[in-house]
C-alpha cells in the first residue's frame, strides 16, 4: 500500500426526500449537492466525486458542470467522477471539459473513467448497446492519446479519424490524474494497466476481499507491461451516525427503497433486513459509528493494499440534513482514525 492514503466522498445526486417524506426536485438535490461537497472540503476529506447517470432517480447528468460550480467555493479538495460513461460521449469533448475544470479548480480535477451499471445513455445519446465493448475500448484509447499532450493522430471504427490534431485548452501543469473504473471485468483490470491509468473498484456487495485477486492482477499485468503498478483504489457504499443501530436504523428503509427498485428493474428479489445487516456486517456496505466504519475501511485498505478509499455517501431517498451529518462525521471521525489505524 502506498504511503499516500486518500479518502474521499462520492454521491450519484440520489433523489432524495423532504421533511414531508416527498421527493424533492432535482434541481434542489444538485443544489444540496454543492453544498455536500463544500462540508466536504472544511472538513478537510481528500477528494468528492460525482457520478453521471440519465436517469429519474438520479439528479446528475452533467457532472463536470456541477464541479465548476464547486470548484469556486472551495479551495484543496479534489473534485472529479465517480463515473464518466466514456462509451457514450465523445473523448475529445470529454479532455475539454476536464481541462477546462483542471484550470478552474487550479489542478484539483480527476476522471474516473468507466461504462456504467446502467445502460440509458446508450438510446439517448444513439449508441448502439451492442457494441458496449469496442466503444469503450476504442474511446479510451483515444482518451489516453488526449492526455499525453501531444498533437493526435488517430483512427478507429466509432468516431471520424483524427490527423495531428491538438485540443484545447491544454493541461497547464503535467497530466490529468484519470483512473478506469472497474466493477468485476478481469479484462477492465489488464486494460487500466495496460494504458497505464490507476485502477478504481467498485465493489457494490459482498467481501471486499474478494477482489484481492483483481488487484494482483493489475499488479502483474503492469510487471508484465514492464512498467511500475498505478495506484488502486475503491469505492464503496457506507453511512455514518452516532451509533451502529442510529446508523442501521436510519439507512434500512432507504437503501431498501433504492436496492428494490433497481432490483426490480433487473430481476432481483426485494431485499430483506437480515441481507442488509450481513452486507453491513461482512460486506462492503460500511454502516454505523465512526469507529465502526473506520475501523472497517482500514480493514478493507490493510486486505486490498489500496492507497484511496471512497465512500458513496447518498443512500437512495435518505435526506440531505442526515447526509450532512453523515459527512461531518465522516470527516471529523472517521478519517482521522483510519489514518490513525493504518498508521
Amino acid at each position: 500500500m502506498s504511503n499516500h492514503v486518500e479518502l474521499g466522498l462520492d454521491t450519484f445526486g440520489d433523489v432524495t426526500v423532504g421533511s414531508d417524506g416527498r421527493p424533492l426536485s432535482q434541481a434542489q438535490v444538485i443544489r444540496d449537492v454543492i453544498e455536500e461537497a463544500v462540508l466536504a472540503d472544511r472538513l478537510g476529506i481528500d477528494a468528492f466525486g460525482i457520478g453521471e447517470h440519465h436517469r429519474p432517480d438520479f439528479a446528475i447528468s452533467a457532472p463536470e458542470v456541477l464541479l465548476g460550480s464547486i470548484a469556486g467555493r472551495t479551495r484543496r479538495i479534489l473534485l472529479g467522477t465517480a463515473v464518466t460513461v466514456l462509451s457514450t460521449d465523445d473523448p475529445v469533448r470529454v479532455f475539454e471539459r476536464f481541462s477546462t475544470l483542471n484550470a478552474a479548480s487550479n489542478g484539483r480535477a480527476e476522471i474516473t473513467l468507466g461504462r456504467g451499471s446502467f445502460t440509458e445513455s446508450f438510446p439517448l445519446f444513439g449508441y448502439d448497446l451492442t457494441k458496449y465493448e469496442e466503444l469503450f475500448e476504442e474511446k479510451l484509447d483515444l482518451f489516453a492519446a488526449l492526455i499525453r499532450q501531444k498533437a493526435v493522430t488517430w483512427r478507429g471504427n466509432t468516431r471520424p479519424p483524427l490527423s495531428d490534431q491538438r485540443v484545447f485548452p491544454p493541461l497547464e501543469h503535467g497530466s490529468l490524474k484519470t483512473w478506469v473504473g472497474v466493477g468485476g471485468s478481469p479484462e477492465s483490470v489488464v486494460r487500466a494497466a495496460r494504458y497505464d491509468f490507476p485502477l478504481m473498484l467498485a465493489i457494490i456487495g459482498g467481501d471486499p476481499k474478494r477482489f484481492l485477486p483483481y488487484v494482483n492482477l493489475y499488479h502483474s499485468a503492469c510487471a508484465q507491461l514492464g512498467r511500475t503498478a498505478q495506484r488502486v483504489g475503491l469505492h464503496a457504499h457506507g453511512y455514518v451516525a452516532d451509533s451502529d443501530e442510529q446508523a442501521r436504523e436510519e439507512l434500512w428503509p432507504h437503501y431498501k427503497a433504492s436496492r428494490d427498485r433497481i432490483g426490480a428493474e433487473r430481476g432481483w428479489p426485494p431485499v430483506t433486513r437480515s441481507a442488509f445487516d450481513r452486507e453491513a456486517e461482512g460486506g462492503a456496505l460500511n454502516v454505523g459509528s465512526p469507529a465502526t466504519v473506520a475501523q472497517k475501511i482500514a480493514a478493507t485498505m490493510k486486505a486490498l493494499g489500496i492507497s484511496r478509499f471512497d465512500m458513496k455517501y447518498s443512500q437512495g431517498t435518505l435526506p440531505h440534513d442526515r447526509l450532512m451529518r453523515s459527512i461531518e462525521l465522516y470527516g471529523s471521525k472517521v478519517v482521522p482514525m483510519v489514518r490513525e489505524i493504518l498508521g
